[in-house]
């Protein structure tokens, strides 16, 4: 709650209703009214102002719209912040190099729902960014907000109509074009809300978005890894992709507000968003035979028997998510009682993810591997006639996701004769998590039959990559599942594969966490001591499947299981000091936790050749243990009332028990209740520790000093250095850098406004970062460093119509990915370039 003073209703450690802030105020400093993102800019200073902890914030602007697509691309502007991106979209946040695993995302202050089966972290490529109105992001956290939350927490606010005076209104559409597939992106939404009843004591806010996008994606990628072949290094072939995605997004928000007095609110607030992707991805290969490998020399070579493959996946992938929230505010004389009740529920149903698999032998070539991607190209025209590709599999599968999530909280705060208006703040909240997985799936070979790929072949691609690569033939899905549905008997079902398809991904997840904490503002002059305690008590009940391929049934129950209960206790301490008028230095020691993610902790067993030499075991860990992170923070803000700010900040992490996967060979034991001798076992383990340490640079001013019209620019810039360091790992005597941390992060912009123009170019930037730890340093895989341009530029007709474009992606930055070596591609990306033209009113 503290965090969020300003932009949630409540309590900071610095009212901004004082008469400190009264001199800050924006009123103060302007004689015409500030509107537009400078505006905005203006509100997220303030909230980054007055804040109890150090947080950073990004608001929507006077027509209801954050700066980007949705939440996490708007997010990544800010500093120490990057994203994970799918598909070339922003989807998770990662907060000062810590895996989005680790950070705590809430909605209107409530702990957000998960749609991934895998994972805690939450999808943010979810909810358009045009149904939210101001987004914070914690670095430092107090005792009131969870303590889940190593890599900071997020706080995703939905728009009140008290947040505005008057009623409002607002209708946006956009028509784009996307240079790579020449497709037209399109969307449109619109929002209403205002007071009503008498004195305006009740509010209302509606709001609904759609959008329609179609993403051509192409892909290059090795097969395989990087292996020594006559003291050469070479890859083990080239694996060529299309995807052709329909990505469409939907969401409304409604939210209502009751405020008879000033002592007295409450609220409803609704939000429902669906996500909807439907994919197809067609697939070229040519798998080497690494003794057909002949290399002439450290740049190329020839092959010959290697395997020529083509397949197609077609994915439909469907993910929802719901929450309500009810609560209220009552104040008793100087005393305020805050409670909330929460129903969330996300659920990810992928009705069918299918594959088909065609094959061929004996296909040679040659490779170049000077150019990058590297290059693979099959000699004469047989590895590109569909005639002479037999079946190889078929996989049809489907599965659903669902978590349902309880919530429960109640805080109070009260005065305290201490010092110079200081307060006492204690609470409580309950969760009730539970999230299920049910994954099935089938597993067909081709058996007996004339079928070859020219009987069910999709529409040739010419090739992809500007030209580079040649594709050839495709298959056509429908058609290919026709002549099964006809034809089942020329298949053989590997029982083996469909058992594994269909119960190893399998759980049932239920977790509680009941907390209660305490904490004081305790102000003494210029300086405010924030000291506090959280306790959380955690109990996790797991169940899955333990089976032996060999005699398992998909009529078993789950048959394994696991349960957790452990209670920890969360001091901390936060200090702000405003030595002078503008300026603001605050420090922080913290503890927090990270729970473990449900597919790690699932208790299942997967025994693959039990009567083998060397039995394969997949397990997950049950008793794997959280991680714990004591944190400190230092930073200095100067502000130039709300116009301007310069910040440093350095921060340093201390994480016990960081979770790696290993595989260890030569294993004896009893695992899902056999027993097993000299067994490959793979599985979850906690390493010993890891340290994160520093440096978060950031500089943005608005430049209206200068002489008009140059007064409308403004300018922003931040940059963060930071440095991991994990010991302990499996099979490994070496260190590693934390998964997904970047050493450097940065963004920058430049924009402008004024006579109704508005402008604004932006950068975004990050290093590379380890993605997968492998057997040694050479196996490791790393996704290479990401820099991109996005621009806007808009007019607005009076005070209501506005003409925009809008361009993402400018530069055609692809996603990379290398295996220990930069110049050892692991795959590479492109989604092209999009722009946008569109309207938008309020009234």
């Amino acid at each position: 709650m503290s965090n969020l003073a300003v932009m949630a209703g409540q309590v900071s450690a610095q009212d901004p209703n004082s008469a400190a802030a009264a001199d800050t105020d924006p009123t103060q400093l302007d004689t015409v009214q500030v509107t537009g993102r400078r505006a905005a800019d203006r509100a997220a200073i303030d909230d980054k102002r007055f804040a109890d902890a150090q947080v950073d914030a990004i608001r929507s602007d006077d027509v209801g719209r954050l700066p980007d697509q949705n939440v996490a691309e708007a997010v990544r502007r800010l500093p120490g912040v990057t994203t994970q991106n799918d598909q070339g979209e922003g989807r998770y946040l990662t907060v000062r190099g810590v895996s989005p695993d680790l950070l705590n995302v809430s909605l209107n202050g409530q702990t957000a729902p998960a749609p991934e089966p895998d994972g805690r972290q939450v999808k943010l490529d979810d909810i358009p960014s045009a149904l939210i109105g101001a987004v914070t992001v914690s670095k430092t956290i107090t005792p009131d907000m969870d303590a889940n939350s190593i890599a900071g927490a997020v706080n995703i606010e939905t728009l009140s109509a008290f947040d505005r005076q008057g009623n409002f209104g607002n209708l946006r559409g956009a028509y784009g074009h996307n240079d790579l597939n020449n497709s037209n992106p399109y969307e449109f939404d619109g929002a209403y809300g205002g007071r009503f009843g008498a004195d305006g004591q009740f509010g209302a806010v509606v709001a609904l978005n759609y959008s329609d996008r179609k993403i051509g994606t192409q892909n290059v990628q090795n097969t395989g890894d990087w292996i020594e072949v006559d003291d050469e290094i070479v890859p083990e072939g080239l694996d060529l992709r299309q995807y052709n995605t329909n990505r469409t997004r939907s969401g409304a928000v409604a939210n209502f507000d009751w405020r008879p007095n000033d002592d007295t609110s409450m609220f409803l607030r609704l939000m429902y968003s669906k996500y909807e992707d439907s994919e197809t991805r067609d697939r070229f290969s040519v798998e080497f035979d690494e003794d057909g490998i002949i290399p002439l020399g450290p740049d190329g070579g020839n092959f010959t028997d290697a395997e020529g493959a083509r397949a197609l996946r077609t994915r439909q992938e469907d993910t929802s998510t719901f929450t309500s929230s009810i609560g209220g505010k009552f104040k008793f004389d100087d005393s305020e009682l805050r409670t909330e009740l929460t129903y969330s529920r996300a659920d990810k149903r992928d009705p069918h993810r299918d594959e088909w698999g065609f094959k061929q032998g004996d296909v040679s070539g040659e490779y170049n591997l000077v150019p990058d991607p590297y290059l693979v190209v099959p000699w004469g025209e047989d590895p590109y006639d569909a005639s002479l590709y037999e079946p190889d599999f078929y996989e049809p599968e489907s599965r659903r996701a669902v978590e349902d999530l309880y919530q429960a909280r109640v805080d109070y705060m009260m005065p305290i004769a201490i010092g110079d208006g200081s307060d006492l703040q204690f609470g409580a909240k309950y969760i009730d998590r539970r999230k299920t997985n049910d994954q099935n799936g089938e597993a067909w070979e081709y058996d007996d039959g004339d079928l070859t790929l020219a009987d069910v072949a999709g529409r040739p691609i010419g090739s992809i990559w500007n030209g580079r690569y040649r594709f050839g033939p495709t298959i056509n899905g429908p058609a290919a599942n026709a002549y099964f549905n006809a034809n089942t008997g020329e298949f053989e079902e590997d029982e083996a594969g469909t058992l594994s398809a269909s119960l190893a991904g399998d759980f049932r997840i239920t977790e509680k966490i009941t907390s209660a904490y305490i904490m004081g503002r305790l102000r003494y002059g210029d300086v405010t001591w924030i000291p506090g305690v959280r306790m959380e008590h955690t109990q996790g009940d797991y169940a899955a499947y333990a089976f032996d391929l060999d005699n398992a049934s998909l009529d078993d129950p789950f048959n394994s299981f696991g349960s957790r209960s452990y209670t920890d206790f969360f001091p901390g301490l936060n200090v702000r000091f405003d030595p002078k008028e503008n300026l603001v230095v605050r420090a922080a020691a913290t503890r927090a936790i990270g729970r473990p993610n449900y597919e790690s902790l699932a208790p299942f067993v997967e025994i693959e050749d039990a009567s083998s030499s060397e039995p394969e075991v997949s397990m997950g860990n049950p008793d794997l243990k959280p991680l714990y992170s004591n944190n400190f923070d230092l930073s200095i803000e100067y502000y130039v009332g709300n116009r301007g700010l310069l910040s440093a900040a350095v921060f340093y992490k201390d994480i016990e028990n960081p979770i790696f996967e290993s595989t260890n060979g030569g294993q004896d034991g009893t695992f899902g209740g056999m027993d097993l001798t000299n067994a490959e076992v793979s599985s979850w383990t906690n390493a010993d520790s890891a340290k994160l340490k520093g440096l978060e640079l950031n500089a943005q001013y608005e430049l209206s000093f200068l002489p008009a019209p140059f007064d409308g620019f403004s300018v922003g810039a931040n940059m963060t250095f930071s440095d991991s360091e994990a010991s302990g790992i499996p099979d490994r005597d070496d260190t590693l850098p934390l998964i997904d941390q970047s050493d450097r992060v940065a963004s920058a912009q430049i924009s402008y406004e004024k006579y109704g123009f508005s402008a604004r170019l932006a950068y975004t930037y990050r290093s590379e970062q380890l993605m997968e730890v492998g057997g040694d340093p050479g196996e490791d895989v790393y996704l290479d460093r990401l820099d991109q341009w996005d621009a806007r530029v808009a007019y607005t007709f009076g005070e209501d119509l506005t003409v925009f474009l809008e361009g993402s992606n400018l530069n055609d930055a692809a996603m990379r990915t290398y295996m220990g070596y930069r110049d050892r591609l692991g795959e590479t990306e492109i989604y092209g370039a999009t722009v946008r033209l569109g309207l938008q009113y309020k009234f």
